[in-house]
């Protein structure tokens, strides 16, 4: 076959454009931004923090068989039927009227315990995590998202209230999420607004509604994340999505009035706050130290290119402006109505974790890119392996620390033991101060054969937490028709609070007629035997 016949490779032909048809639009590839070719999949960003979050949640969940006593609130409620919890409510802790009621369903499908009390605040953390890594993926590239989904599993206020039977975890898993849906809905990337994109469908904003909805029925204080959402709109405003605000009013709007009807019926329970002490200087010291990390790792520049820098369109100020509004704003906003009235308490504020984990998050990345870049024979995943497992150990005695009874404030079940061991049947029993009484209602069948003293009805009857007790005089008749009674009080008794009559009468008759045998200290608890003198 001659040289000119010879077949041409097809490959390297190209028809030549014709005048009467258009040209072909050119291919768009997606490509990942220099240096990340070993970036994480997309799906192994979210599941990583969300499986590390797990493993630490199911690690020491029943905390030694301890159970304290908000989580005995929690197991008393979840055991009733819907109408007397809806009884309950309309007396006590109807701000915790939606958990009660997820807890009673938890109950009803795999019975009661503590790994069916705590398991849902596991599994909340979780996703917590997964929408954080979610979040930073968005905001700062995976390698971002990822470490701050393992930062957030690894700090260890979110490690303690993952493993306690009250609805914080819930709360900071639907802001998560919340936060998650505002920053898709508002066309925010990691490179700045979307360019030339529409602004979300409804479902996003309806979507970030009810996760705002659902935080807020689970415990109120959480509307506090709305103002550091409205700060990131404004930014977002300021950034190009001029439609972003009128919808984020929207949705902010029907998710305050669903939550109005719960927030009007508990400010007839505020009694039941009382007690929270005005915020210590420490506690201030610390907040400041959070924030002032977060503002820290929030300006650092991000990796590209195999190298630091700021770059066109820098991630650092738009994941800034999601991350320390929600890091700064619900926290200063609880401390001013403080100044009011005492109430601030961090798991009232659990959620502002997210805010911190996200600039940290980028912080690690950073280093681990850097550190990537510098060395190629370092893997950035193997890196930021070895990073959080450095963070496991040093946190180790503060992580091992929470899984014990010790680190909680009591323990309802074991003065149930001693009880049960040193009682004998016909005693009397009292409990000072009355909520003490959440040890025999947890445990019944330590106190059966034993006389309640001062118990005039029932806590369910009552639609109560701690029952309705007879009158002094009533309580003074019946404890000295006894010759024995086994009181089950606190360890070191509160100072500085006004006691009841019924409390100080207790305390009168014991030291007059009665003397004390034998006592045993518990974690928080004690439980004292009299008898009475001359007996």
């Amino acid at each position: 076959m001659s040289a000119d016949l010879a077949p041409i490779p097809t490959r390297a032909v190209r028809a030549p454009a014709r005048a009467d048809r258009a040209p072909a639009r050119p291919v768009r590839r997606r490509t990942a931004p220099a240096g990340d070719g070993s970036a994480p999949r997309a799906a192994l960003v979210p599941a990583l923090p969300a499986l590390l979050a797990l493993g630490l949640g199911c690690w020491g969940l029943t905390r030694q068989h301890s159970l304290w006593r908000d989580e005995a609130a929690t197991w008393q409620a979840a055991r009733r039927t819907v109408p007397e919890i809806w009884a309950m409510l309309g007396q006590v802790d109807v701000v915790h009227g939606l958990y009660y009621l997820c807890m009673h369903a938890v109950f009803a499908l795999g019975g009661p315990g503590l790994v069916a009390l705590r398991l849902p605040s596991v599994l909340a953390t979780a996703v917590a995590a997964a929408a954080t890594a979610a979040t930073g993926r968005r905001l700062a590239g995976p390698w971002a998202g990822l470490a701050a989904g393992l930062v957030l599993a690894l700090i260890p206020n979110i490690q303690h209230y993952a493993q306690e039977g009250r609805a914080y975890a819930l709360v900071t898993a639907a802001v998560a999420v919340a936060t998650w849906l505002l920053v898709r809905a508002a066309g925010v990337r990691r490179d700045g607004p979307e360019p030339g994109a529409r602004l979300r469908g409804a479902g996003w904003w309806a979507g970030y509604a009810a996760a705002v909805l659902c935080a807020a029925l689970l415990n109120w204080f959480s509307l506090l994340a709305l103002p550091a959402h409205a700060v990131t709109v404004v930014l977002a405003r300021r950034r190009g999505r001029r439609g972003v605000l009128v919808r984020w009013l929207v949705s902010a709007a029907c998710a305050v009035a669903g939550a109005l009807p719960l927030v009007l019926a508990s400010r007839a329970q505020a009694e039941q706050v009382s007690w929270i002490k005005p915020v210590a200087w420490t506690t201030l010291l610390g907040i400041a130290a959070l924030v002032l990390i977060g503002f820290g790792c929030a300006r650092l520049p991000y990796v590209r290119g195999g190298r630091a820098g700021h770059g066109s369109r820098p991630s650092a100020p738009t994941l800034g402006s999601v991350a320390l509004p929600l890091l700064v704003v619900p926290q200063a906003g609880l401390l001013l109505a403080s100044l009011v009235q005492p109430l601030y308490l961090d798991r009232y504020v659990l959620f502002t974790n997210i805010g911190f984990a996200l600039p940290v998050g980028l912080a690690v990345a950073v280093g681990v890119r850097a550190a990537a870049a510098r060395r190629h024979r370092l893997r950035p995943g193997a890196l930021l392996a070895g990073v959080t497992a450095v963070g496991f150990v040093a946190l180790l005695p503060v992580e091992t620390g929470l899984r014990t009874a010790e680190s909680r404030v009591d323990d309802v079940l074991r003065p149930a033991e001693v009880v049960a061991a040193r009682a004998h049947p016909g005693d009397g029993v009292l409990f000072l101060p009355a909520a003490r009484r959440d040890t025999a209602l947890v445990s019944p069948a330590a106190f059966r054969g034993l006389d309640d003293l001062a118990l005039r009805e029932d806590p369910v009857a009552g639609g109560t937490l701690k029952g309705t007790e007879h009158t002094p005089a009533r309580i003074r008749a019946a404890m000295r028709a006894h010759r024995r009674i086994v009181l089950v009080t606190d360890a070191a008794p509160v100072a500085a609070r006004p006691v009841p009559a019924r409390e100080a009468m207790k305390r009168r008759v014991l030291a007059a007629e009665f003397t004390r045998v034998t006592s045993a200290e518990t974690r928080g608890r004690r439980v004292d035997v009299y008898v009475r003198k001359g007996a």
